[in-house]
Protein backbone atom coordinates (compact mmCIF):
# COMPACT_ATOMS: atom_id res chain seq x y z
CA UNK A 1 0.00 0.00 0.00
CA UNK A 2 1.79 3.39 -1.02
CA UNK A 3 1.26 6.08 1.76
CA UNK A 4 -1.02 8.09 -0.68
CA UNK A 5 -3.48 5.20 -0.78
CA UNK A 6 -3.32 4.74 3.23
CA UNK A 7 -6.72 5.11 5.39
CA UNK A 8 -6.51 8.87 6.83
CA UNK A 9 -6.92 7.32 10.50
CA UNK A 10 -3.76 5.54 9.29
CA UNK A 11 -1.85 8.12 8.01
CA UNK A 12 -3.33 10.67 11.19
CA UNK A 13 -1.57 7.98 13.36
CA UNK A 14 2.07 8.31 11.50
CA UNK A 15 1.98 11.58 11.55
CA UNK A 16 1.26 12.31 15.27
CA UNK A 17 3.58 9.20 15.88
CA UNK A 18 6.48 10.66 14.01
CA UNK A 19 6.08 13.83 15.33
CA UNK A 20 6.20 12.66 18.99
CA UNK A 21 9.39 10.52 18.44
CA UNK A 22 10.92 13.37 16.75
CA UNK A 23 9.94 15.54 19.38
CA UNK A 24 11.14 12.77 22.09
CA UNK A 25 14.91 13.16 19.85
CA UNK A 26 14.83 16.64 19.82
CA UNK A 27 14.56 16.42 24.33
CA UNK A 28 17.41 13.97 24.17
CA UNK A 29 19.71 16.45 21.87
CA UNK A 30 22.68 17.91 24.10
CA UNK A 31 22.62 21.66 24.23
CA UNK A 32 26.00 21.60 23.49
CA UNK A 33 24.95 20.85 19.98
CA UNK A 34 23.41 23.77 18.64
CA UNK A 35 26.09 24.46 16.07
CA UNK A 36 24.44 24.19 12.88
CA UNK A 37 26.49 22.00 11.86
CA UNK A 38 25.92 19.53 14.44
CA UNK A 39 22.42 20.48 14.42
CA UNK A 40 21.35 19.52 11.11
CA UNK A 41 23.07 16.16 11.21
CA UNK A 42 21.14 15.76 14.37
CA UNK A 43 17.83 16.74 13.21
CA UNK A 44 18.11 14.38 10.00
CA UNK A 45 19.33 11.29 11.81
CA UNK A 46 16.34 11.82 14.67
CA UNK A 47 13.93 12.55 11.59
CA UNK A 48 14.81 9.31 10.00
CA UNK A 49 14.54 7.61 13.25
CA UNK A 50 11.46 8.97 14.24
CA UNK A 51 10.06 7.78 11.01
CA UNK A 52 11.44 4.40 10.85
CA UNK A 53 10.06 4.05 14.41
CA UNK A 54 6.75 5.55 13.71
CA UNK A 55 6.35 3.01 10.36
CA UNK A 56 7.14 0.33 12.84
CA UNK A 57 4.87 1.18 15.25
CA UNK A 58 2.22 0.68 13.45
CA UNK A 59 3.03 -2.52 12.55
CA UNK A 60 3.61 -3.17 16.15
CA UNK A 61 0.35 -1.70 17.12
CA UNK A 62 -2.12 -0.90 14.78
CA UNK A 63 -4.04 2.87 15.37
CA UNK A 64 -7.64 2.33 16.63
CA UNK A 65 -10.25 4.06 14.77
CA UNK A 66 -11.32 5.61 17.04
CA UNK A 67 -9.86 8.31 18.87
CA UNK A 68 -10.14 9.95 22.80
CA UNK A 69 -13.54 11.99 23.38
CA UNK A 70 -12.15 15.44 24.49
CA UNK A 71 -14.75 16.01 27.13
CA UNK A 72 -13.58 13.25 29.35
CA UNK A 73 -10.11 13.45 28.59
CA UNK A 74 -9.73 16.64 29.85
CA UNK A 75 -12.28 15.77 33.33
CA UNK A 76 -9.37 12.62 33.44
CA UNK A 77 -6.13 14.81 33.03
CA UNK A 78 -7.97 16.87 35.71
CA UNK A 79 -9.14 14.19 37.92
CA UNK A 80 -6.07 11.94 37.99
CA UNK A 81 -3.06 14.59 39.12
CA UNK A 82 -5.13 15.98 41.85
CA UNK A 83 -6.32 12.45 42.89
CA UNK A 84 -2.75 11.01 43.02
CA UNK A 85 -1.46 14.28 45.04
CA UNK A 86 -3.93 13.56 47.70
CA UNK A 87 -3.66 9.35 47.55
CA UNK A 88 0.15 10.81 48.41
CA UNK A 89 -0.06 12.77 50.91
CA UNK A 90 -2.33 10.17 52.78
CA UNK A 91 0.10 7.47 52.33
CA UNK A 92 2.59 9.89 53.26
CA UNK A 93 0.87 10.60 57.09
CA UNK A 94 0.47 6.73 57.04
CA UNK A 95 3.89 5.92 57.17
CA UNK A 96 5.25 8.92 58.98
CA UNK A 97 2.37 8.42 61.72
CA UNK A 98 2.38 5.09 63.49
CA UNK A 99 -0.99 5.92 64.61
CA UNK A 100 -2.88 5.97 61.60
CA UNK A 101 -3.73 2.61 60.53
CA UNK A 102 -1.81 0.65 57.49
CA UNK A 103 -3.68 -2.51 56.46
CA UNK A 104 -2.66 -3.65 52.86
CA UNK A 105 -5.22 -6.08 51.60
CA UNK A 106 -6.81 -7.34 47.85
CA UNK A 107 -9.15 -5.57 46.18
CA UNK A 108 -11.11 -7.34 43.72
CA UNK A 109 -12.79 -4.56 41.51
CA UNK A 110 -15.35 -5.83 38.94
CA UNK A 111 -14.89 -4.07 35.32
CA UNK A 112 -16.40 -4.23 31.87
CA UNK A 113 -12.94 -3.19 30.44
CA UNK A 114 -12.12 -5.57 27.47
CA UNK A 115 -8.79 -7.85 28.21
CA UNK A 116 -5.85 -6.26 26.11
CA UNK A 117 -4.78 -2.91 25.75
CA UNK A 118 -7.68 -0.82 27.76
CA UNK A 119 -7.39 -2.67 30.39
CA UNK A 120 -3.78 -2.98 30.65
CA UNK A 121 -3.53 0.84 30.01
CA UNK A 122 -6.14 1.22 33.19
CA UNK A 123 -4.17 -1.05 35.06
CA UNK A 124 -1.07 0.46 34.61
CA UNK A 125 -2.66 3.91 35.27
CA UNK A 126 -4.91 3.40 38.16
CA UNK A 127 -1.33 2.12 39.46
CA UNK A 128 0.28 5.27 39.44
CA UNK A 129 -2.20 6.48 42.22
CA UNK A 130 -0.54 5.93 45.63
CA UNK A 131 -1.51 3.27 47.35
CA UNK A 132 -2.82 1.35 44.95
CA UNK A 133 -1.27 -1.26 42.74
CA UNK A 134 -2.70 -3.11 40.26
CA UNK A 135 -1.63 -7.04 40.65
CA UNK A 136 -3.84 -9.61 38.30
CA UNK A 137 -5.06 -8.05 35.09
CA UNK A 138 -6.18 -11.46 33.18
CA UNK A 139 -9.25 -12.16 35.01
CA UNK A 140 -12.30 -11.42 32.69
CA UNK A 141 -14.09 -10.10 34.84
CA UNK A 142 -12.13 -8.51 38.18
CA UNK A 143 -9.02 -6.85 38.29
CA UNK A 144 -7.07 -7.35 41.40
CA UNK A 145 -5.32 -4.45 43.22
CA UNK A 146 -3.06 -4.34 46.36
CA UNK A 147 -4.38 -1.60 48.43
CA UNK A 148 -2.76 0.15 51.55
CA UNK A 149 -5.95 1.10 53.37
CA UNK A 150 -9.53 1.11 52.97
CA UNK A 151 -10.37 -0.87 49.78
CA UNK A 152 -13.83 0.43 50.12
CA UNK A 153 -12.57 3.68 49.25
CA UNK A 154 -10.25 2.64 46.82
CA UNK A 155 -12.78 0.73 45.33
CA UNK A 156 -15.15 4.05 44.64
CA UNK A 157 -12.09 5.89 43.67
CA UNK A 158 -11.22 2.91 40.91
CA UNK A 159 -14.82 2.46 40.11
CA UNK A 160 -14.88 6.20 39.38
CA UNK A 161 -11.67 6.25 37.34
CA UNK A 162 -12.83 3.42 35.29
CA UNK A 163 -16.07 5.40 34.41
CA UNK A 164 -14.66 8.07 33.10
CA UNK A 165 -12.09 6.18 31.83
CA UNK A 166 -14.77 4.07 29.36
CA UNK A 167 -16.56 7.80 28.71
CA UNK A 168 -12.89 8.82 27.52
CA UNK A 169 -12.57 5.69 25.27
CA UNK A 170 -16.13 5.82 24.29
CA UNK A 171 -17.28 2.43 25.79
CA UNK A 172 -20.23 4.29 27.61
CA UNK A 173 -20.63 3.43 31.45
CA UNK A 174 -21.99 0.14 31.26
CA UNK A 175 -21.64 -2.64 34.06
CA UNK A 176 -17.97 -1.19 34.63
CA UNK A 177 -16.81 -0.35 37.83
CA UNK A 178 -19.26 -1.36 40.08
CA UNK A 179 -17.97 -1.67 43.77
CA UNK A 180 -15.93 -4.48 44.83
CA UNK A 181 -17.56 -8.03 45.80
Amino acid sequence: MSPGSAPPHRLRAFVVRTLLLFGFWLLLLEPESLALAVMAVDWAVGALAALAAAALSLRLLPPARRVPRLWPLLRFLVRFPAQSLLAGLDVARRALDPRLPVSPTLLQHRTALPPGTSRTLFGALSSQIPGTLAVDLDDPERLLYHCLYRPDAAGRGLAADEALFRELLGQGRARGGEPPA
